[in-house]
């Protein structure tokens, strides 16, 4: 068990009642700050691109490329895997056609995404390493076609998908 801080410091002062833990964060609350990590992301990858197109890989470049593999790696892995075991499913069950309709496309997306992922990937790891193995053209086609493709299914999930399973919640 952690001691209190005022013991840290020297000082004495009554401990702290027993409390009952904080509840977790809702899950949709969860995805929704996902999604924005994302669209920060999706920023720091147009500057990255911005960088490279002007021949700047020093050390910002590099830190924002491996920004990019540890989150993309990451939290938005986990966050596909995580709309695909607590938010589709449940939508899907309720049998509304536009739904189901919905979450297969995204369902798609989120294969899609992954395969662009690994066609960025190990460029955006060797500019993060500082290596000179990344291919820049390769970044120029393919990092707008992911970040395209990212938005078109954040904003299908925030303007539908997400009210929809918050609905079924309630």
């Amino acid at each position: 068990m952690a001691m209190p801080i005022g013991e840290l410091q020297g000082l004495r002062r009554p401990a702290r009642p027993r409390r009952a833990a904080a509840p977790a964060m809702p899950e949709m609350d969860a995805l929704d700050r996902t999604h924005r990590h994302m669209m920060e992301r999706l920023a720091q990858m147009a500057t990255l691109l911005k960088r490279l197109d002007e021949g700047d890989s020093g050390d910002e470049a590099r830190r924002i490329a491996h920004d990019l593999c540890r989150f993309f790696a990451r939290e938005a892995r986990q966050h596909h895997a995580d709309e695909e075991r607590l938010v589709f499913p449940a939508l899907v069950a309720r049998g509304d056609a536009v739904l189901t309709h919905h979450v297969l496309r995204l369902q798609q997306d989120h294969g899609w995404l992954e395969e662009d992922w690994f066609q960025i990937e190990p460029h955006l790891q060797a500019l993060a390493q500082g290596y000179g193995g990344y291919d820049i053209d390769l970044l120029r086609h393919a990092l707008p076609v992911f970040d395209a493709l990212l938005r078109e299914h954040i904003a299908l999930e925030e303007s539908m998908i997400y009210p929809a399973a918050r609905a079924a919640r309630t």
